[in-house]
């Protein structure tokens, strides 16, 4: 009973800021100590192909970033053990909300950063074009926690992701080119990441809702979940850990550096969270889904414009790209609690 009012502060933010706050401590230390930004980081995803290739070096910093990969999945996994079959086939007839999503994703998000890059940073530098990078696709992964923390509709959310996901492969190599020129990358690096930290986490989650449901019975189950809620907060603080241990210690060493990225971001996911909620809220979606909705459309998709950004361009474009989520993940948990407190203003 401890554990379960221990796991309900964390999710009502009453302890969460507190770990938060000292996993990003953690990280910067751990980043601080050993100089990893000194050393060049595999991809996750390449990470993972060299494993099976033979010829991955396990040192530090590559180590690191596996743990992303264990992190996201770790976040999300509690959260697909919520989500029933009946739920996602309404939730893909939500014609209203998939429309409001893949408008402001596709046809505002990308132009909206190019439009704060040319603002706040030199046109063509390393910086614009990470930035506008960062800019270019959709989160599919770290949304649906933030939903989840949120109280949001998640398996609106899961839908929502999907959709994301299959409109990314289509039309990241066409802004690619529309907005960067001409630019060469594997675009099946946008399918394997959409199996890596979306398929697994699923496939993970319905089974164990399946087996779980059936040994154990519904009312135990849902029991049961309430533990493994506290998982997707380990996950949270696990990559935060990571992420900052990583280039965290840049705060210390290139502040100003960190701040040039920072203002155009924090610009652009409080503008987007704010415009979709309340964009949600006006045509009559309920808390639920406006906070799904907004979620979806404000989270970038940072494996990809790190892997592009190695992959097409020199490591400093990459290091502006590996910056974006030290900024977005503080800023999206503020923007959880920003939806937790405005939740009064719909009439469910």
């Amino acid at each position: 009973m401890e554990t379960k009012k221990f796991i309900e502060k964390i999710q009502d933010f009453k302890l969460l800021p507190f770990f938060v706050i000292i996993s990003m401590i953690i990280g910067i230390s751990i980043g601080e100590f050993y100089n990893i930004s000194n050393y060049g980081i595999t991809p996750p995803i390449e990470a993972i192909k060299s494993i099976f290739a033979g010829n991955y070096q396990f040192n530090l910093p590559n180590t690191l970033a596996l743990g992303i990969v264990i992190g996201l999945f770790l976040m999300i996994f509690p959260s697909m053990t919520n989500i029933r079959i009946n739920d996602l086939s309404k939730a893909f007839s939500s014609r209203k909300q998939i429309s409001i999503v893949l408008f402001f994703n596709f046809a505002i998000a990308p132009f909206w950063m190019l439009l704060l890059a040319n603002i706040f940073l030199p046109v063509n530098s390393d910086m614009y074009i990470g930035l506008v990078l960062y800019g270019l696709a959709p989160c599919i992964a770290m949304v649906i926690v933030f939903t989840f923390l949120a109280n949001g509709n998640n398996a609106l959310a899961l839908v929502l992701v999907a959709i994301n996901s299959i409109m990314q492969m289509l039309l990241i190599p066409v802004y690619a080119q529309l907005l960067l020129g001409n630019i060469n990358f594997d675009v099946l690096l946008v399918g394997e990441s959409v199996i890596l930290y979306l398929g697994l986490p699923l496939i993970a989650g319905f089974l164990t809702r399946r087996c779980g449901v059936k040994k154990l019975g519904e009312e135990k189950f849902e029991n049961f979940r309430e533990y493994l809620n506290l998982l997707a907060i380990i996950g949270l603080l696990f990559t935060l850990i990571v992420m900052f241990a990583l280039k965290g210690d840049l705060i210390i060493q290139s502040p100003d550096f960190i701040i040039k990225m920072a203002i155009p971001m924090t610009i652009f996911f409080w503008s987007m969270f704010v415009v979709v909620y309340l964009v949600s809220k006006n045509v009559g979606l309920n808390y639920k889904d406006s906070v799904a909705c907004a979620f979806n459309s404000t989270g970038r998709d940072f494996e990809i414009a790190i892997a592009i950004a190695i992959t097409a361009f020199n490591p400093t474009v990459a290091l502006a790209t590996v910056v974006g989520p030290l900024i977005e993940v503080p800023v999206m948990l503020v923007l959880v609690a920003f939806a937790k407190r405005t939740m009064y203003w719909f009439k469910e």
